[in-house]
């Protein structure tokens, strides 16, 4: 039968994003629903698909997996010929680490700098919560990719789990013009220069959906 994913719309879902890219760079092939926002029936179409009345979740015939982090450790397991987690132990448990720290963590960039793939670069002053938060991306990033050097230019070598994970918050630190290190800006560009990245953002602008709320930031 194969693989769905249930995603919310391209330009403001950073949740659907995670499993997405994830998917699309590893080639693994799936079928894509698209149920938008702020929508009248949107809780309703979601609530079919996931007992959360969210997206993403993940299909595989009878098998029902939601929340990005959960969908990607089933990707994880149903395609063990595929890096995508680190294969060195070291290396694999420091990127389950961030990956984690990221599920649950810096609320005060998320909540400040909402997600919004066309968006316009334009800055904004980061509130001291999310430059706190900002400060803690750079030095996790850092410090990964300085442990795991293995001559590529994601955080350890090869795109993996750990950099679908902070992929939203590359698109963050890019569209409201965020003040990072040339380091971070070289990693950023390494995420953004990713087919299946160009693939989403394309997909992004060319939705018919908007919400005035997140557009007017």
């Amino acid at each position: 039968m194969g693989l769905k994913l249930v995603i919310a719309n391209k330009a403001y879902s950073s949740w659907s994003f995670r499993p997405w890219i994830l998917l699309r760079h590893f080639e693994i092939p799936f079928e894509e629903i698209t149920i938008p926002m702020a929508q009248e029936e949107t809780r309703a179409a979601m609530l079919r698909y996931a007992p959360t009345g969210k997206c993403p979740s993940l299909h595989d015939g009878d098998i029902s997996v939601w929340d990005s982090l959960a969908i990607i450790e089933y990707v994880a397991e149903s395609f063990p010929a595929l890096a995508i987690w680190p294969r060195d132990p070291a290396a694999r448990a420091y990127a389950r680490s961030l990956s984690a720290e990221m599920h649950s963590g810096f609320t005060g960039l998320r909540s400040h700098l909402p997600t919004i793939f066309r968006r316009a670069v334009k800055k904004r002053e980061l509130t001291p919560e999310a430059e706190a938060d900002l400060i803690r991306v750079e030095a996790a990033w850092a410090d990964a990719r300085a442990r795991f050097d293995t001559g590529g230019a994601f955080l350890f070598g090869t795109f993996s789990a750990a950099d679908a994970m902070f992929a939203p918050v590359v698109e963050r630190l890019r569209a409201y013009d965020a003040p990072v290190s040339p380091a971070t800006r070289s990693y950023m560009e390494a995420v953004m220069a990713l087919p299946a990245w160009q693939e989403w953002v394309a997909g992004a602008q060319a939705e018919p959906w908007h919400i005035v709320k997140y557009d007017a930031i």
